[in-house]
């Protein structure tokens, strides 16, 4: 009886060590982040240009020179398309735009595995075609859409899709081809909400876009409009005194200082309000060049159709560049894409990234 208790008394205390050691055994949480980067080079001439290496890309994240492989095999990657459209506002105008888009989706989407579906918004996002691999479906939804109301939330509306696409295969590169007018109106979802969900996802999203009424253009501009506060007399930021290529751009003059005076460590905050500032005064354009996608203005469906008619051929002839950051700090990365000795091509990738804060989980 003695010896159980001994050896009751001594498990005791083994365990009430072992408990203690592993409280003050530090926990280590290794975060393991993997950016992919969508890239399009073409010529001069707009022809896309294939074989490149890994070797020809240089790739930084806030400055700093990244480590990136070339994933392969892209080309018969599956699709997840995403057709957003805006049925409301001045979008109720444009809808006859959409009756005969069957070709051009066939073409957009070509031969490989794919899934489609069809968004339609205006004060609201409505879910109008579930993802089907049916590409008919989705333009016979297209050449029946009913009008909305007053309201033109493109940014609600993105971020409905973004939902959506997440739903589909991890397999699946995922693309969104937006429809709309170029200013965002009526949305909930804020600006900063807006660019963390653009730029963490790996989504492509292809803009075209008929312009907003001036008075609708001005009233939003409206709600942003802040007085400027130059700098010093004279100096970098001085309205006086400042090189006559900036003459009329005073936000030009402004950016071109902060590249000047400020180090690598703010060129993520640097991006982070460009960005956002971007999605205010033109909404459209700054969702496709944010994730590296394209962007065009039409005003008729003859105009929207010869638009499209290019992005057939670029949605699958892209590289796609992949690195783990050196730095994983939680919020906006700017990225920036270029190649080595090849003045003569052109280059288009997505332009940040956002790392989500675990610990606010």
């Amino acid at each position: 009886m003695l010896r159980s208790a001994s050896a009751l008394a001594l498990l005791l205390c083994l365990t009430a060590v072992a408990a203690t050691a592993q409280e003050q055994t530090p926990v280590l949480t290794v975060r393991s982040t993997l950016v992919q980067v969508p890239v399009q080079v073409k010529t001069k001439s707009g022809e896309n240009v294939f074989a490149l290496t890994a070797d020809d890309f240089i790739v930084t994240d806030n400055g700093v020179p990244q480590r990136v492989t070339i994933d392969p095999d892209t080309d018969f990657q599956p699709l997840a398309l995403a057709i957003v459209v805006e049925t409301g506002g001045d979008g109720a105008h444009h809808l006859a735009d959409y009756y005969h888009l069957d070709p051009i989706l066939d073409a957009l989407i070509g031969s490989i595995d794919h899934r489609v579906a069809v968004i339609g918004f205006d004060s609201t996002p409505h879910l109008l075609v579930p993802f089907t691999p049916d590409t008919a479906v989705a333009a016979h939804q297209l050449a029946n859409l009913q009008a909305g109301d007053q309201g033109a939330a493109v940014l609600d509306a993105v971020a409905f899709a973004v939902a959506q696409l997440r739903t589909q295969p991890a397999s699946y590169r995922r693309a969104i081809l937006l429809l709309s007018e170029t200013l965002d109106q009526g949305s909930t979802t804020t600006l900063t909400d807006a660019l963390r969900l653009i730029s963490d996802t790996n989504t492509t999203m292809y803009s075209f876009a008929f312009s907003s009424t001036r008075s609708q253009v001005s009233h939003e501009a409206s709600k942003f409009n802040r007085p400027d506060v130059p700098g010093p007399a004279h100096g970098c930021f001085s309205r006086d005194g400042a090189d006559a290529e900036y003459k009329e751009h005073y936000s030009r003059q402004v950016l071109d200082c902060i590249s000047d005076l400020a180090p690598p460590i703010r060129l993520a905050t640097m991006a982070f309000l460009a960005a956002r500032n971007a999605l205010r005064t033109n909404t459209a354009e700054s969702i496709a060049q944010l994730t590296g996608g394209e962007f065009a203005h039409f005003h008729d469906a003859r105009d929207l159709q010869r638009r499209l008619i290019p992005v057939s051929n670029d949605v699958p002839n892209y590289y796609v560049l992949s690195f783990r950051p050196t730095d994983t700090s939680p919020g906006l990365h700017a990225l920036h894409v270029e190649l080595k000795d090849r003045p003569h091509l052109e280059v288009r990738a997505r332009s940040e990234y956002w790392i989500e804060d675990d610990t606010a989980r």
